[in-house]
């Protein structure tokens, strides 16, 4: 299952085109016209800490259903607050690229890339996450190799962003 998850994201990620609304591809897109210049940018490389193919070490998150989960929905609401406002403060602190939920009500309820050095570092990171405090998640992580480009996703988010998930 989680094979599946990465394979699905790596597609994602590399089909990661700017669509119109109707699912086409925006020609006059700024971002469009960035990556049609496909120069090398050593700063941009240095800044994004990229190996000599555009990668960096990451390591994978996956948030899984935890044994204590709040019956009561306003115990759940309140959780999930502080679960976003923790998102909001890791990105923020250079330590998240991306994070999201899945959209089924499987066991797997979301992801997390961590932009850290170490499973130590992303572990004590996932143990800052009031969720899992609370045993409402639980977190498996693994080491991945994926593009140096992720850690820019945040930067475009903040100009995507019209209202903040975490309530701000």
């Amino acid at each position: 299952m989680i094979k599946r998850i990465v394979m699905c994201l790596l597609v994602c990620l590399a089909a990661g085109a700017v669509l119109a609304d109707d699912g086409k591809q925006s020609p006059g897109s700024p971002l469009l016209a960035y990556m049609a210049g496909k120069a090398y940018d050593e700063a941009a490389a240095r800044e994004l800490v990229a190996d000599e193919y555009g990668m960096r070490k990451y390591v994978l998150a996956f948030l899984k259903r935890g044994p204590n989960r709040p019956a009561d929905a306003a115990a759940a609401a309140e959780l999930q607050r502080a679960h976003l406002k923790n998102i909001d403060r890791m990105a923020r602190a250079g330590k998240l690229a991306l994070a999201g939920p899945f959209l089924d009500d499987g066991e797997l309820r979301g992801i997390y890339v961590f932009c850290v050095g170490s499973l130590a570092e992303a572990e004590a990171l996932t143990r800052s996450d009031p969720a899992i405090q609370a045993g409402s998640l639980a977190m498996e992580l693994r080491e991945w190799y994926g593009s140096a480009a992720l850690l820019a996703v945040n930067a475009v988010h903040a100009r995507l962003e019209k209202k903040s998930v975490a309530g701000e």
